[in-house]
């Protein structure tokens, strides 16, 4: 199987993000579902961190002083595949690596649609109502987050069958593009019925999410 790893960072804020934790697991197998390799490390990111983000994780900047520097983390060697529940924001923390990226996030609300919430702890509650208390005790570190994204991942694959790295991230990339337009003056319409020249406007305007861009194209 080709290096995965499920992944989280702890942030310094949501605009311009810098780690100041970072875990991992290695996922070894789809079927059996199973992973391995457990790894957390804490990073000094030479900037404040912000009120909002400190109120999420409760990390301290002076838990951090004798920490390494953000700037040594590295992903493990040969990886090819990133995991994560909404895992651009993380991907982005780590200066944007050249690798493939598969979003529980867009899985989770493609697989089950009517949920009013697709975040990690709804989506735990969702599916082990009656551990989930305990499991999201330590929620928003990182290895606790790592963990519940593989309990998600885990539900993802069985009611899917899927059961290659490829397929899941297939998956992922299907998951990933629009079925309704997010924005603008047709917003919440089928993007199979938007209009044809609203969608060639939108294309001309150059940088836009390249997601999008594959759903209008579609």
């Amino acid at each position: 199987m080709p290096k995965t790893i499920i992944f989280d960072t702890e942030a310094t804020d949501k605009n311009n993000p810098v780690i100041i934790e970072a875990a991992w697991l290695e996922l070894a197998s789809l079927e059996p579902f199973e992973t391995t390799h457990p790894w957390v490390q804490r990073y000094n990111p030479g900037k404040p961190i912000s009120l909002g983000a400190l109120a999420t994780h409760h990390i301290l900047d002076e838990e951090l002083v004798d920490c390494p520097p953000s700037n040594s983390f590295s992903l493990p060697e040969d990886t090819q595949y990133l995991i994560g529940h909404n895992v651009d924001f993380d991907w982005q923390a780590i200066g944007n690596p050249d690798i493939k990226r598969i979003c529980t996030l867009a899985l989770a609300r493609s697989t089950w649609p009517n949920l009013d919430s697709h975040n990690q702890s709804a989506l735990l509650y969702f599916l082990d109502r009656n551990h989930a208390k305990d499991m999201l005790k330590n929620a928003h570190s990182a290895l606790a987050d790592v963990e519940i994204c593989a309990v998600i991942l885990k539900h993802i694959c069985q009611i899917r069958s899927i059961t290659t790295i490829e397929e899941l991230w297939l998956a992922s990339e299907k998951a990933r593009a629009p079925s309704l337009m997010p924005f603008g003056k047709h917003k919440g319409v089928p993007m199979a019925e938007v209009p044809a020249d609203y969608k060639r406007w939108l294309l001309g305007q150059g940088d836009i999410d390249p997601y999008l861009r594959k759903a209008l194209e579609a």
